[in-house]
């Protein structure tokens, strides 16, 4: 059975601290404890499951790696042969390198140990209909794992350096033989980065990174629609090893609009109409985004016609020109009449019927149509 999401097993946000996830594990382990609940075999697996979320997200360097590749990326991990902080990036570094490593390896690397570019990130932002249409710059806060401000990055601590790994030499590659071939991979004691920490860092514990909460500016652009990513480079993960940081990624989702609908860089919306301005003719006020204008309703105007205001849309975030605005006419039917309405319309009724055809000739026709219709089907019969 596939594991479910820890985020949801503790039922806490991505964004969550550490203080809200074991605040969180608390909970459900007093609620699903074996003690508390004996012989509940469900109540047991919950509490299993409670546990081994918290222990992954309370560790920094398990949670990041989880956060970037789900369960695959820590059950690869754990086959690495229990190297912390190792990653997906690490596995493919290590298979290329057992494959290519004689190869590609010292014309890519130099010689040098390897480092690492940081995870890009995705940020879901919810902007409303003119936000999206006239854009607008929204202020956002971001957890990732950012560069520790008390070594720098090293992983050491303060007064101290990493020593280089005597098992590489430094370059974090070593080079193994297997029969004829000699290949070689990433050190798996230094993990590639031909370092170790002896004097880890109070702050980090030696990750050289530390989850923090960044607040940011996004500029977001006039037009956007749904799904566009604005992207914020540099504002990704802290990469490791000296590694370049990563992007962040913001995705732009649009809030349904009270009147209007978009479809690309045109808008559409319903406009309500008396049944005597229908009938007679007249002029309405329309809401459009850069305010109110008039439409002129022909005489004799039927439910559904569809007028088109052209440049009242939307203007594509990628250029070009401006969509339009299509307003399909609504008859509204009248209701609380009274008494003496009721039978002026009771009279109109009876003024039209005289001249059904005339008056009515979508009506005419589909009567006709039925007649038709069933005339045929008795034909048959």
């Amino acid at each position: 059975m596939s594991k479910r999401d820890y985020y949801k097993v503790l039922d806490v946000p991505r964004t969550a601290t550490e203080a809200q996830i074991k605040q969180a594990y608390r909970r459900l382990a007093m609620k699903y404890h074996p003690d508390r609940n004996p012989n509940d075999g469900e109540a047991e697996e919950r509490f299993k499951e409670a546990k081994e979320a918290s222990e992954v997200l309370t560790d920094p360097q398990k949670r990041a790696l989880y956060d970037q590749h789900g369960h695959p990326g820590l059950e690869a991990a754990a086959r690495g042969g229990g190297r912390g902080g190792f990653s997906a990036g690490d596995a493919f570094s290590d298979i290329f390198g057992d494959v290519f490593g004689d190869i590609f390896g010292s014309a890519r690397r130099g010689g040098r140990s390897q480092v690492f570019r940081g995870a890009d990130l995705r940020y879901e932002l919810a902007l409303d209909l003119d936000q999206a249409v006239f854009g607008t710059t929204a202020e956002i806060e971001v957890a990732k794992l950012a560069e520790c401000d008390t070594c720098h990055g090293s992983g050491a601590a303060k007064g101290s350096q990493p020593a280089t790994c005597e098992s590489c030499g430094g370059a974090g590659q070593v080079r193994i033989s297997q029969g004829f071939f000699q290949l070689q991979q990433t050190c798996p004691r230094c993990r590639g980065s031909g370092t170790v920490i002896r004097n880890p860092c109070d702050t980090c514990l030696g990750q050289g990174r530390v989850r923090r909460t960044r607040k940011l500016s996004v500029k977001v652009p006039a037009g956007v629609d749904n799904e566009d990513r604005v992207r914020l480079s540099g504002e990704g993960e802290a990469g490791r090893n000296g590694g370049p940081p990563g992007d962040l990624y913001v995705e732009i989702h649009v809030r349904e609009h009270p009147i209007f609908e978009r479809d690309g860089e045109h808008l559409s919306c319903e406009v309500p109409v008396s049944f005597a301005t229908a009938a007679l003719g007249g002029a309405v006020a329309v809401p459009t985004l850069d305010g109110d204008v008039t439409l002129k309703i022909p005489a004799e105007t039927q439910s559904g016609r569809v007028f088109r205001l052209r440049d009242k849309g939307v203007k594509p975030v990628r250029g070009g020109a401006r969509g339009d605005l299509f307003c399909r006419v609504v008859v509204e039917t009248p209701v609380h009449l009274t008494a003496e309405q009721r039978d002026l319309i009771r009279s109109l009724e009876e003024s039209l019927k005289a001249h059904s055809s005339r008056h009515a000739p979508r009506e005419k026709g589909f009567l006709e149509g039925v007649k038709r219709f069933f005339g045929a089907d008795h034909g048959e019969a």
